[in-house]
């Protein structure tokens, strides 16, 4: 099934992706706005930095001034204990990169490590921005002294990374959770759509009956209020197709049946022997076409026809019913094999005679001439109906169960038996099964058919 073919998946994917894109838009803004508003913060901690040490500074470098001597700094007034980078080294601030120098640019204090390479020269009070540090200017309320604090961009590159680590850590979990609960979501509201498809496609050719609406939203009600129309639709027609077949066979009975009388009569009235060949054709012709309307009434009522009966009813008794029809028109090549024991079915005895009739009378026409056919039934229900003969090709088998298809065209019939049968099988949830050769043999046809049987113990 192609990825896009199911509403569900449909919906699942475009919500999925819908908030997938929502949460990264909202992920990006955020942090875009969380960056601005960091440097902000930054540059305020800056800023801050340098007005509370400023004055701290100022104050120590003033006592030191008069606790020292002369002889302490060299001709150019540094420690002689300098590294050459700043005048002297902080107490404390060591976490802050700061410089303190005079108004000729001289160096007097700095934090710990800092080195004054980094600061440029000042020039006025606020930030400045060089390729590795972000720096903020000021001086004293005298002007004597400036003050650059210095904070590296890799720091608050680093920071910025673990702001939005933080920020991404929760969406890879976020995310797969909500295209899961979007999923199940999803899945939960089609549930009635799976209900009435599942409920669509357990229904076989002849169930007509309408479509349940209880517990459909209304989305779904047009839908099934269209597929009730079609079905009743459907039902009225094959009823009215089941009626006239029926209706026109029966009509036809009784004048087939005279002009047969008819045929019969100028047969024996007449003495040329043309005239007599020709009236029994006609005969033939009209008994093949009793046969043909009786076929139809038959077919019409194993469509459309009552197929259970309110009691149960012995399954043996109407095959020996029916094999004693055959026996008195003459026909002895069947053998009957039932158990012991009755075998109980549900279904309509009328039912079951007519599905036995055109098995066996298949049977007895496309088997061979001089052969038998055996008729078994089991406990089980499973009725069996076998001939000898030719073996028939698959395709030929396929071919049996349509209207009007024969598996020999030299062979008078109506084509209809087994569609018969097939029908009577479909209704009651039953399948026909034809073999050829016959199990165990080199020939023949065998055709099974599994009837519903009925226990006590079910009823109760």
């Amino acid at each position: 099934m192609r990825i896009g073919a199911s509403l569900q998946t449909r919906l699942a994917l475009a919500l999925g992706l819908s908030v997938t894109l929502l949460w990264l838009a909202a992920a990006a803004v955020t942090a875009h706005r969380l960056g601005g508003q960091m440097e902000e913060v930054f540059d305020d901690g800056l800023k801050a930095t340098a007005q509370r040490i400023l004055p701290i500074a100022r104050h120590d470098l003033r006592e030191d001034h008069q606790g020292r001597d002369a002889t302490d700094y060299d001709d150019n007034g540094e420690d002689d204990d300098g590294d050459g980078r700043i005048g002297r080294e902080a107490r404390y601030g060591e976490d802050v990169s700061f410089i303190v120098r005079e108004q000729t640019g001289q160096v007097l204090l700095g934090s710990k490590g800092a080195d004054a390479s980094i600061f440029p020269p000042f020039t006025k009070r606020g930030f400045l921005r060089t390729a590795t540090h972000q720096l903020y200017y000021d001086t004293s309320f005298d002007g004597k002294l400036t003050i650059a604090v210095a904070e590296p961009l890799d720091h608050r590159t680093e920071l910025s990374r673990k702001m939005l680590l933080g920020l991404v850590l929760p969406l890879i979990v976020v995310i797969p959770l909500s295209l899961l609960a979007i999923y199940l979501a999803v899945r939960r509201s089609l549930r009635p759509v799976r209900a009435l498809r599942q409920e669509l496609a357990n229904r076989g050719a002849q169930d007509l009956s309408p479509v349940t609406d209880s517990g459909l939203p209304t989305e779904l009600l047009p839908i099934s209020a269209g597929v009730n129309q079609l079905l009743d639709r459907l039902t009225a027609a094959f009823h009215a197709e089941r009626a006239f077949a029926a209706n026109a066979a029966h009509e036809l009975r009784t004048p087939v049946a005279g002009a047969i009388a008819q045929a019969q009569r100028i047969r024996s009235e007449t003495k040329e022997k043309l005239t007599s060949q020709r009236a029994a054709e006609i005969e033939t012709t009209l008994k093949r076409l009793m046969r043909v309307s009786e076929k139809l009434m038959q077919l019409a009522r194993a469509e459309g026809g009552r197929l259970q009966s309110d009691e149960p009813s012995d399954l043996r008794t109407v095959l020996q019913m029916v094999l004693q029809d055959f026996a008195r028109a003459g026909e002895g090549r069947i053998s009957l094999r039932v158990p012991q024991a009755p075998v109980l079915s549900m279904l309509d005895p009328d039912a079951v005679g007519i599905l036995c009739r055109n098995l066996i009378e298949n049977a007895l026409k496309h088997g061979a001439l001089d052969g038998k056919v055996e008729v078994s039934l089991q406990l089980g229900g499973l009725l069996s109906v076998a001939n000898d003969g030719p073996i028939l090709p698959p395709d030929a088998i396929d071919r049996l169960m349509r209207r009007f298809e024969r598996g020999n065209v030299e062979i008078g019939g109506s084509g209809v038996g087994l569609a018969i049968v097939k029908a009577i099988a479909d209704r009651i949830g039953a399948d026909v099964t034809i073999v050829s050769p016959r199990p165990a043999r080199n020939e023949g046809v065998q055709v099974e058919i599994k009837l519903p049987v009925w226990s006590p113990r079910l009823s109760v």
